[in-house]
């Protein structure tokens, strides 16, 4: 494409051309040869709003979308490619900005909304509060703020197909036109840009004996064959795969460009005849090569930046491939319409039902994390009157529980360590500047998780080790009824999440209380945190398809008074089969097993709002924690913190 100087790709009929773009900035996003990276002072907002909106003008766009994704649609994103924390300050994990040659607003849900307050500048962005009544979608605000026949802009790697498909149709109601633009405009604002990250691959093997330190449980060529099969059935030539999490998954490989996050950049295409991978070459080294030998599979290896050039080899041969709902545009634009076969993602559906060894690595690790976490609450109870505890040192510390034990990675994500008020903000991470004092007098929630070779944790426990207030007590204790509820159920398979979202929130809406985040949310086998299928949320959703056994899961409920404290339970399940005796007909009874092994702290409880059922469940898990984790916090001379346990997981009863 010729370098002039107003340079844009018209989404939708431009289809024949995208492909130069697309190309251009791959190489931009991927390489980072931005020819205006000399000078790295750091800019200020209004500099680099300035210099946005310059090339907005140049590039012939009124408004310009900066979401909170990768070129893989990932939630947790490398320093390279956190852009929408460089142009807004904002640190959440999701969220949009819309930058317009006037104006730039943020949108983010509910969970980041006081987050967002502190962080963004008002003097140049206005916050959307999504969820909020009278907030308008990012939609209605591009409408009522565009002149018709204006153009928006974007990055065709930044996008996904269905979504940028969904905007182009409604900006079009108000004659306005959804662009793809051949290069980033914050990346060539950002002049000290990290570099993309390309560390070594770890291969994972199967496990035959107790000897072998890493687990898959299935070789990669049975998982390939598998997906030959779907092949077959969808008369296609290929698959684009893109989710880096899936791409771990299909090759039994790990990696770490994603800080706590076992993944790496890559692509992969699959056909009946070939596997292409698409990564840094450097990394493909002869552990490596034998790790793909040893798993039955042959592997062909291209730069990462070549990805679009990989997919129009299979285009040029006619056939037809298969990508996800979630791929980007750039990669849905590159392949003509009659040739595409567009599917929720078939990896991330098979990746969700755990196998046999994955499923006991997952109740291994966490055992092994509930004693790191019982260890610290145990420490935190006895120091916090003299230590100067604070919500980053506390989170210090309980890493160096965690790092302490077998198996034990890397966290799997930044702990939100929250006292009291910061508690109200359901994604806080504490930074220096709002690092608050942990005391006796209001309540401590500590979120939290692990990466270890077998598995991957996550747990939220609140506590208070002061006296809790009646409404303290009161909110505590309808959110463990709501998280109980999950618990017990026995239900038939593939039921919706939508079914537990609203059984979770039961006990809170009967006094009109809520919160405003999902109950629950799939989890890695020694991957992401968060891993969709599958999906306990309010709305229907293409990753909320039915619970099936052998699928992980959290279960967190919560509740949040503003600027006062927070109250979260988080659980990891796992969906197992119920004795029941009809069966539902057939269909499989199915129920849930809980895997987090860490106390429920007592003194938050209020018993006379407890059924006898709720302070049997109760005690049982009690029971079972202590007898679970009791031996390895012996074995690891933390008595004191047995003796700790022993104490917190006493019996409860009526009165």
């Amino acid at each position: 494409m010729k370098n002039t100087r107003k340079r844009y790709l018209i989404g939708v009929s431009a289809l024949l051309i995208i492909a130069v773009g697309c190309g251009v900035a791959l190489g931009r996003a991927l390489n980072g040869d931005d020819d205006s990276m000399f000078d790295d002072t750091p800019k200020s907002m209004e500099e680099i709003l300035t210099e946005i909106r310059s090339l907005m003008q140049d590039y012939s766009v009124t408004a310009y979308i900066v979401p909170s994704v990768d070129a893989h649609n990932s939630e947790y994103l490398s320093l390279h490619d956190r852009r929408l924390q460089y142009v807004t300050n904002f640190t959440g994990s999701a969220g949009t900005a819309i930058i317009t040659l006037e104006g730039a607003a943020l949108w983010t849900d509910s969970r980041y909304h006081l987050q967002a307050e502190a962080q963004l500048d008002s003097a140049h962005w206005t916050l959307m509060k999504e969820g909020v009544p009278g907030v308008p979608s990012r939609d209605q605000w591009l409408l009522e703020h565009l002149p018709a026949g204006s153009q928006v802009g974007t990055d065709p790697f930044l996008i996904s197909s269905t979504e940028f498909d969904r905007l182009a149709r409604a900006l079009a109601t108000g004659g306005n036109r959804l662009i793809t633009l051949e290069r980033n405009l914050v990346d060539i604002v950002w002049n000290n840009r990290p570099a993309q990250t390309a560390g070594p691959l770890i291969p994972l093997e199967i496990k035959y004996s107790e000897c072998y330190l890493f687990f898959s449980g299935k070789r990669s060529s049975e998982k390939i064959a598998d997906l030959r099969v779907e092949l077959a059935s969808n008369k296609a030539a290929a698959i684009v795969v893109n989710g880096l999490d899936e791409i771990a998954w299909l090759l039994n490989l790990r990696g770490s460009d994603i800080r706590y996050n076992p993944v790496f950049f890559a692509y992969v295409i699959v056909s009946p005849s070939q596997i292409m991978l698409f990564t840094n070459p450097d990394r493909i080294n002869e552990t490596i090569r034998d790790h793909f030998k040893s798993e039955g599979i042959t592997v062909n290896v291209r730069d990462y930046g070549e990805i679009l050039a990989g997919i129009e080899d299979y285009v040029e041969d006619g056939g037809k491939l298969i990508i996800a709902s979630s791929c980007s545009q750039a990669i849905y634009a590159h392949i003509p319409a009659d040739q595409r076969v567009q599917l929720y993602s078939i990896i991330a559906s098979k990746k969700a039902v755990k196998n046999s060894v994955e499923a006991e690595g997952m109740r291994k690790a966490h055992v092994r994390d509930g004693a790191a976490v019982v260890r610290y609450l145990h420490w935190l109870e006895e120091t916090v009157d003299s230590a100067n505890v604070t919500e980053l040192s506390g989170a210090a510390k309980l890493r160096e529980f965690r790092s302490v034990q077998e198996n034990f990675v890397d966290l799997s994500f930044t702990a939100i360590s929250a006292f009291g008020s910061n508690g109200a903000i359901v994604h806080y991470s504490p930074t220096e500047e709002t690092d608050a004092l942990i005391t006796r007098d209001n309540i401590y929630l500590i979120d939290s998780g692990g990466q270890y070779w077998d598995g991957t944790t996550d747990i939220t426990r609140s506590i208070h080790m002061g006296t809790p207030t009646a409404f303290q007590k009161e909110t505590f204790t309808r959110v463990l009824k709501g998280f109980l509820s999950l618990v017990t159920a026995i239900f038939p398979n593939k039921t919706s999440g939508t079914f537990f979202d609203a059984m979770a929130r039961r006990a809170l809406w009967d006094v009109g209380l809520d919160y405003g985040h999902g109950t629950g949310h799939g989890i890695g086998s020694f991957l992401g945190v968060h891993e969709y299928p599958p999906s306990i949320v309010s709305s229907t959703t293409p990753s909320n398809q039915g619970l099936q056994e052998n699928m992980f899961t959290s279960n967190e409920p919560g509740y949040y008074e503003a600027s006062q404290f927070g109250i979260r339970i988080e659980d990891i399940v796992q969906v197992v089969k119920a004795n029941a005796p009809h069966d539902f007909g057939g269909r499989g009874a199915l129920t849930f097993h809980t895997n987090t092994v860490v106390p429920l702290q007592t003194k938050l409880m209020d018993v006379a709002l407890m059924s006898e059922r709720e302070v049997e469940i109760v005690n049982k898990y009690h029971e079972r924690v202590l007898r679970e984790v009791g031996p390895l916090l012996l074995e690891q001379e933390a008595n004191d913190a047995y003796v700790w346990l022993g104490k917190q997981t006493q019996p409860i009863g009526k009165s």
